[in-house]
């Protein structure tokens, strides 16, 4: 008879299970050796990140292509500095279309010009 194969049964049957008495060790070491891989994992994506970042800042020194932080940097410097002596937010500049009536006006007169003749008469009788 088989001791073993009747502490299985009982377990499966519902009995209670055996408790491991390293087992709170056991676990405690599974969670820091997760958590040693996780970080040699973000290590070695880091590394091969800043070899990337080096290649890309060659070939940006090599063509003069500057870093998005870097013209998002200068944007905002030149913002700044054109507002500078401004207590107001600078002025954004008015579409075409959204201006003056005296452009609109002009806007019909440059269409008109291209109307054909009798269709001119058409618009003229009214």
């Amino acid at each position: 008879f088989n001791f073993r194969a009747t502490k299985d049964m009982g377990k499966m049957l519902g009995g209670e299970e055996e408790k491991d008495p390293d087992a709170q060790k056991k676990e405690e070491e599974r969670q820091e050796a997760l958590r040693q891989q996780e970080e040699e994992r973000k290590a070695k994506y880091a590394k091969m990140e800043a070899e990337r970042e080096n290649i890309r800042q060659g070939i940006r020194d090599k063509y003069g292509i500057k870093k998005k932080e870097e013209k998002e940097a200068e944007a905002a410097a030149a913002m700044e500095q054109a507002s500078e002596g401004s207590l107001t937010r600078p002025k954004k500049a008015v579409p075409t279309g959204c201006g003056d009536e005296e452009e609109e006006e002009s806007i019909v007169d440059t269409v008109m010009k291209f109307i054909p003749a009798p269709l001119m008469d058409m618009f003229n009788k009214k």
